[in-house]
């Protein structure tokens, strides 16, 4: 971030917000995820080199957005970046698809060769089965550690939601699940991955990352695969619950509802209230039901402990977060987007109803490629 971004965000009190994205590379024609990233890399343009890297297998790329503060500034970013790495996908005779885990058939990919990667395979084994999967995250501004790990607190009964909304995996290895978000119960498996803790300081953030280093379930404080966490390289808390989104669109309307959340949050811990210290088994039956139902179906009010439509409880985020959305300049597009979301249905139905209507996961892949691009 340039420091007249910094400067600018801090003379009005505005967090900075960034993405980071990753997808699955497929071949040209099917639906078969293909070890290509290599050969991306190979045709990159120079104006996207420097915000693409690999991910954990070869028939992965991730790319991460520079931070900005206007909304339209990050989508037009985003809506840049992801039609450039498209471009340099079809150059090395694959494409680019925006999925939180491979929906067509085919043998696992290999890791990408690098001294980590190869010591997670060998310490953790096969918990990444197929191509990889695929999920967003969302970097928000927070002035300092101890602030940043309050605001954790505050976010954790919100969480289950926003995941439904990216929900984006239904189907895996040429079938339906069941489930909206298969990439979440695959994910799982990994031994840190769930929601944050409730902690009572920053010293006991780190404290716990050394205890889980000492433990053996994780390498290093980068495997802390929390659905929100302190970020180890920027200021910001990092949101990573969620599937990759199918479109632009859709990962702006996350982009901003994390960015207004967290703002909001920032100042209830300003004002001294303290977080709900939600019990962690309902907020993995709630995060469950996210990437069970995705948003077309229920999800657990955290407020009343109730089963209440999907949809219900967005709006209610929605509305809880309106007043920074406002102040982020973001409300309009916000509204937008929203709408569309509504209108649409997630990823997942929008994937299961192209299924209905073409009759084949390739055709649902062929949707996916278009879409990554922009098109709805």
């Amino acid at each position: 971030m340039s420091e007249e971004m910094a400067g600018e965000a801090e003379e009005q009190g505005l967090l900075t917000l960034g993405v980071e994205e990753e997808y699955l590379l497929v071949d040209a024609q099917g639906s078969h995820a293909v070890e290509a990233v290599e050969l991306v890399f190979d045709h990159l343009g120079e104006d996207i080199r420097d915000s693409v890297q690999h991910e954990f297998v070869r028939s992965q790329i991730e790319m991460a957005s520079p931070p900005q503060l206007e909304l339209r500034d990050l989508a037009a970013a985003m809506t840049r970046l992801r039609a450039g790495l498209a471009e340099a996908a079809e150059r090395a005779g694959a494409r680019l698809v925006a999925v939180g885990a491979s929906p067509g058939p085919g043998a696992g990919s290999r890791v990408v060769d690098t001294p980590r990667y190869h010591r997670m395979r060998e310490r953790f084994g096969d918990l990444s089965p197929g191509a990889g999967l695929n999920g967003m995250h969302v970097h928000v501004s927070v002035p300092d550690p101890e602030t940043g790990v309050q605001v954790l607190n505050h976010l954790r009964p919100w969480l289950p939601i926003l995941q439904a909304a990216t929900a984006n995996s239904p189907f895996f290895d040429g079938r339906d699940t069941g489930y909206a978000s298969w990439r979440s119960m695959l994910w799982e498996r990994w031994p840190t991955v769930g929601p944050t803790p409730y902690l009572e300081s920053h010293e006991q953030y780190e404290t716990m990352i050394s205890d889980l280093v000492a433990s053996g379930a994780m390498l290093d404080e980068g495997m802390l695969y929390w659905y929100a966490r302190l970020s180890a390289n920027y200021p910001t808390v990092e949101i990573r619950m969620g599937d990759v989104c199918p479109t632009p669109d859709d990962a702006m309307l996350l982009a901003a509802l994390a960015r207004a959340l967290v703002a909001t949050v920032l100042r209830e811990v300003r004002d001294g209230r303290r977080a709900p210290d939600v019990p962690h088994p309902l907020l993995m039956a709630a995060h469950w039901r996210a990437a069970h139902d995705g948003l077309e179906g229920l999800n657990i009010d955290m407020a009343t402990r109730e089963p209440r439509p999907a949809w219900k409880l967005m709006r209610q985020l929605f509305d809880y977060v309106r007043p920074e959305l406002e102040r982020h300049g973001d409300l309009e597009m916000t509204t937008v987007l929203l709408g569309r979301l509504r209108a649409h249905g997630s990823g997942a139905a929008r994937q299961r109803s192209v299924l209905a209507q073409r009759g084949s996961v390739d055709a649902v892949v062929d949707w996916l490629a278009a879409t990554t691009r922009g098109a709805r």
